[in-house]
């Protein structure tokens, strides 16, 4: 399977669909658009790289030729949107008030980022009033009078 989506991908590529320098889809977003499994998803990437067509940047995510190509800047940086998208959550009563939102863990393999674009994420989410955090015991999603007023 993930022989078969590299391909796609490696299509996408030859054919300017995916840009030199450009971000090539998460690990995340490879399991929901191809409905693979994580660790699929994971080889994905590592045959793609293997082939020599992508790089991967710790914690800024993976790009579409060589080492040191110039990468080209995501419209939204990664880290907000992750954190869109658990505010989405949040909206919609999927994590509820003042439940803890997905641990740093559970978020890094959902996404398929590093540590340090979860804590922007909740970080961003934090300046947003979305969530609080409780030293030594997690991140709780914030009563609706905190949130941003576009969410209200």
């Amino acid at each position: 399977m993930y022989k078969q989506v590299a391909d796609i991908l490696h299509r996408h590529i030859d054919d300017g669909d995916l840009l030199l320098g450009e971000a090539v889809p998460s690990e995340a977003e490879l399991k929901i658009d191809y409905a693979i499994a994580q660790t699929t998803a994971r080889r994905v990437i590592r045959e793609l790289r293997e082939r020599g067509l992508v790089h991967t940047l710790q914690g800024k995510g993976t790009f579409v030729g060589p080492i040191g190509t110039p990468t080209i800047r995501r419209k939204t940086p990664l880290y907000e949107e992750i954190a869109n998208e658990v505010a989405r959550r949040i909206q919609h009563g999927e994590i509820k008030v003042n439940r803890r939102i997905p641990s740093e863990k559970m978020l890094m393999q959902q996404y398929g980022v590093a540590k340090v674009t979860v804590r922007n994420s909740v970080a961003f989410l934090r300046d947003q009033g979305w969530v609080f955090t409780v030293s030594h015991r997690g991140t709780y999603v914030s009563p609706p009078e905190e949130w941003p007023d576009s969410a209200k």
